[in-house]
């Protein structure tokens, strides 16, 4: 009886199947995980004939955890075989196996298994961003410039994406705003130092200078993702404001009564009004001479 795959892979692009379908075991590496019912031949080649995947949307490998594997392949060998595709110069372009290439190369190996696939850009970058989402090893700015590269790549809208990679569109959408928010920002993404929480809360501030300050205020207070919405909101809140269309009229008439007021009883005079113009006067004074001064002008007013 046939084996079926370990994982279901839903969303891949046309063909990407076929691609992917050469017995990959996980290796704690760069490939996807399940079996097949024949292994297929893999071929040594010349390490200094493969280039890197240009696709390749990772950027960072831990290098401890390279050394370690290099060293394990120094001792053990390759188990599982990188993939590549054939260029018309007659040299290699790698599919997926970074870490094992790298690894393999640094552990002094000139040759080294691999197995040999037709695939066009499209399918390059698919089985790059794929298998390295579902492994969770890319931080969250990569993965949003691996959404936007696939997009442009490929035509797709943000729908189209969530299903040719499994996601929700909301999903995509959350990566992809990411990329607006100013570089320092998303250096902090890229290092960790801030959650994706935090940054899609920065991005409800409309203007960068002030997501910048926000920003690293949150470093240097070490602020929770829900102490930042409290302060985005409050933020954002609106000033207080009677009618909009008639807030500045109202608000330059009362200024200007104020400071007559205040001349006149040689004292603070504040006027609050509400949006059904109901209001107060209200009179400050010091001490009690003043209170007399006022209302000795009030009696002579009533005279």
């Amino acid at each position: 009886m046939a084996k079926v795959p370990v994982r279901e892979r839903k969303g891949l692009g046309k063909g990407l199947n076929a691609l992917l379908s050469d017995n990959h075991i996980e290796n704690s590496d760069d490939s996807l995980t399940y079996e097949a019912t024949e292994k297929p031949k893999s071929d040594d080649l010349e390490i200094n004939k493969i280039n890197t995947n240009p696709f390749q949307p990772r950027s960072y490998f831990n290098e401890k955890a390279l050394q370690e594997l290099s060293d394990s392949i120094r001792i053990q060998g390759i188990i599982q075989p990188i993939t590549v595709r054939k260029k018309e110069n007659g040299d290699y372009e790698l599919i997926s196996g970074e870490r094992r290439l790298q690894a393999s190369k640094l552990a002094g190996l000139k040759t080294i298994p691999a197995y040999i696939r037709d695939a066009d850009d499209q399918q390059m970058l698919e089985m790059a961003l794929i298998e390295n989402i579902q492994r969770e090893n890319l931080n969250a700015i990569e993965i949003a410039l691996s959404y936007k590269k696939l997009m442009d790549l490929c035509k797709l809208n943000q729908d189209d994406l969530g299903e040719r990679v499994g996601k929700e569109r909301s999903t995509v959408t959350n990566y992809l705003r990411l990329l607006n928010l100013p570089v320092e920002i998303q250096e902090g993404i890229r290092e960790k130092s801030i959650s994706m929480g935090h940054a899609r809360t920065i991005l409800g501030l409309l203007h960068e200078k002030d997501q910048i300050s926000l920003y690293r205020r949150t470093l240097s207070e070490g602020l929770s993702v829900r102490k930042l919405e409290e302060l985005v909101k409050n933020f954002n809140q609106p000033q207080k404001s009677t009618s909009q269309k008639n807030s500045v009229t109202e608000f330059n008439r009362f200024t200007h009564l104020e400071k007559k007021l205040s001349g006149w009883f040689s004292a603070k005079v504040a006027i609050k009004t509400d949006s059904k113009n109901k209001g107060e006067i209200k009179i400050g004074f010091q001490n009690k001479e003043q209170f007399e001064l006022i209302m000795n002008k009030l009696r002579k007013k009533q005279q």
